[in-house]
């Protein structure tokens, strides 16, 4: 794969809910591999993207946004987010510079001192506050943890994103390639085609709604015709009949919109046309079942 003189290592994306960390992401490979959300805790899973150049590639692990656990789905998504930083050789805390500093913070705060792996503060969402806010919003950090970098940037507009790479690149190792230069992602089509259906239903939906589904692909394969469509079967699990309702929506308009939108960015994703065929099913209290977790994907085995 072209290993000799580059660097290579491993950088996990950690902070509290909805500071940007899957948009941070998404912007750095220059393409949608971790779905993107207003509502917290989107991310669920740990998401491995690989950004590869010239220099050598960074895989990086978006994890599940920090915080105080209400569930045994929360339980495994913390835990996710706390075995990480003991597998990798950069740590980026992302905060949101329009947020300030709170319990969550001064927790991940304390983790982090635990941690021989170099830490950088990565402060997002710059382009939405005045210039003069920063440096006392920054200060505050600086009070609680020694940073290697403090890097200010815009996620979702591209402000200093190539910066933060570049830095990154100055603390890794030199190493072997762990992917193919071509290779976005580690997780399987499949995994990407529930994040996007799940994606779809949060932009959509409100209040606990959002918390409460899961996708499972039922069935996924090429259909032998002309066009080479792929039949994409999916069933989306909600705790109560009253969220299968809404994710439904009046005459089935919501779950047509859900499903319309989610098919684009599948077809993108496989770039072949798909069918999507949608359902709608209620598996009571699924966060705090074992074997429910398991079944959709939750574990950590």
């Amino acid at each position: 794969m072209g290993n000799e003189n580059v660097k290579s290592g491993f950088v996990a994306l950690i902070g509290r809910p909805n500071v940007g960390k899957s948009t941070l992401l998404n912007a750095i490979l220059g393409q949608k591999v971790a779905i993107m959300s207003n509502k917290p805790q989107t991310t669920r899973n740990r998401i491995h993207g690989v950004h590869t150049d010239e220099r050598g590639q960074i895989v990086f692990l978006d994890t599940p946004g920090i915080h105080k656990p209400k569930s045994r789905l929360g339980d495994y998504m913390v835990k996710v987010s706390m075995n990480t930083l003991q597998e990798v050789d950069v740590v980026c805390w992302i905060v949101d510079v329009e947020e300030e500093m709170g319990p969550g913070d001064r927790f991940i705060a304390d983790v982090l001192k635990k941690v021989e792996t170099p830490v950088f503060l990565v402060v997002n969402k710059i382009d939405r506050v005045h210039p003069e806010r920063l440096l006392p919003f920054i200060d505050q950090f600086r009070k609680e943890l020694e940073f290697q970098e403090v890097i200010p940037i815009s996620a979702l507009n591209g402000n200093n994103v190539r910066t933060l790479v570049e830095q990154i690149y100055e603390r890794l190792p030199e190493g072997p390639k762990y992917y193919p230069d071509d290779q976005l992602t580690d997780h399987p089509e499949q995994f990407i085609v529930c994040e996007l259906i799940r994606e779809k239903i949060l932009h959509k939906t409100h209040e606990e709604v959002p918390h409460s589904i899961a996708v499972v692909i039922e069935d996924m394969e090429q259909r032998d015709d002309a066009k080479g469509t792929v039949y994409v079967r999916a069933t989306v699990y909600t705790e109560r009949p009253s969220q299968k309702g809404i994710i439904i929506g009046k005459q089935g308009k919501m779950l047509k919109e859900v499903g319309r939108e989610a098919r684009q960015d599948i077809e993108r994703l496989l770039g072949s046309p798909v069918y999507l065929d949608l359902w709608v099913k209620v598996k009571k209290d699924w966060r705090n079942e074992e074997h429910a977790l398991r079944r959709f994907g939750y574990r950590e085995d």
